[in-house]
């Protein structure tokens, strides 16, 4: 149901901030995995088990990092706990009256943008692929953030702690063959700043 509280501008901006797209990946895998990727995002889910099991079989070649994104899935909630506290911490008045965070519905909808930050890079884990980020939608997640006075500085740090409480759950030789899933989404949030 609509948050009477939102205007129409920014209830159509939510619609349009898709950040995801598989277009490139078309000439790369099969349409029915793409379809898996898709499902899934469409629902605003993480790949299930069964999805990453037909994703194995279906590309085998991403077998390999199929165990890291269920465990990133998996640990969601603590990771996004870690980074929510993370922010807390740097920035204790931002739930406060006045913060960049206040009412606790404008906190609780940027941890659910954590939560779903990270469930969009495992898409690119799970598919071995960098290009998994919509220009078009971040462009609009831009307005979007613009319009509601999203505290940019607090959701990067946010994101920044979601790519180190994600790597430090993985062993050290992923770390730095991972960490570059998390950087394509924190660089794009960086260009929100000097908009």
């Amino acid at each position: 149901m609509p948050n009477p509280q939102l205007s129409e501008k920014v209830l159509a901006l939510i619609k349009k901030s898709r950040i995801v797209s598989f277009i490139s990946w078309q000439n790369i895998y099969p349409d029915l995995a793409i379809a898996k990727f898709q499902d899934a995002d469409d629902q605003g889910r993480y790949l299930t088990d069964e999805d990453l099991s037909d994703l194995q079989i279906l590309i085998p070649a991403i077998a390999t990092n199929i165990p890291t994104v269920r465990l990133l899935s998996a640990q969601a909630p603590q990771t996004v706990d870690e980074a929510r506290q993370q922010v807390l911490a740097t920035f204790p008045k931002i739930t406060q009256e006045g913060g960049g965070l206040y009412p606790a519905e404008r906190a609780n909808a940027c941890w659910r943008d954590f939560w779903h930050f990270l469930r969009c890079i495992t898409y690119g884990i799970a598919g071995q692929r960098l290009d998994y980020l919509n220009a078009e939608g971040l462009r609009y997640m831009q307005e979007l953030y613009q319009e509601l006075q999203v505290p940019i500085d607090a959701m990067i740090l946010g994101l920044s702690s979601i790519k180190i409480a994600s790597l430090k759950r993985l062993d050290p030789e992923l770390q730095n063959e991972l960490a570059p899933y998390f950087d394509r989404l924190i660089e794009e949030l960086k260009l929100f700043e000097s908009a």
